[in-house]
């Protein structure tokens, strides 16, 4: 017979079980994230880019009509924002899912 309290170890071994189920299926859910494409674009289509759920990017489109050797701030300004527009819709579709899988339980750290 075990001493008062450690009779509930069962349970505790339980939880930990769960909770290493839930780690697998969430790294599965992250590697086939992925390979999910978000698209985004800044200067009204003038730049478009495609970034993937491991936030790197795979594709840069630029209108040539936007290239002026004259002013490159505008066409670094726009790069980067359609850069970071990319990144922020994967990170909210990574937020989505991981939210859909954990029934919005929070896990840091995961997203």
């Amino acid at each position: 017979m075990f001493p008062k309290g450690i009779g509930n170890m069962g349970q505790l071994g339980g939880l930990v079980k769960q909770a290493m189920e839930m780690k697998g299926k969430i790294e599965e859910l992250k590697e086939k994230l992925g390979d999910e494409t978000i698209e985004a674009s800044a200067g009204g289509g003038m730049v478009n880019v495609v970034v993937n759920g491991r936030f790197e990017l795979l594709s840069l489109e630029i209108d040539p009509e936007i290239i002026n050797k004259d002013d490159p701030e505008m066409l670094t300004t726009l790069v980067r924002a359609a850069v970071n527009e990319g990144v922020r819709k994967a990170q909210d579709m990574i937020k989505e899912k991981m939210n859909e899988m954990t029934g919005g339980f929070d896990l840091p750290g995961m997203t």
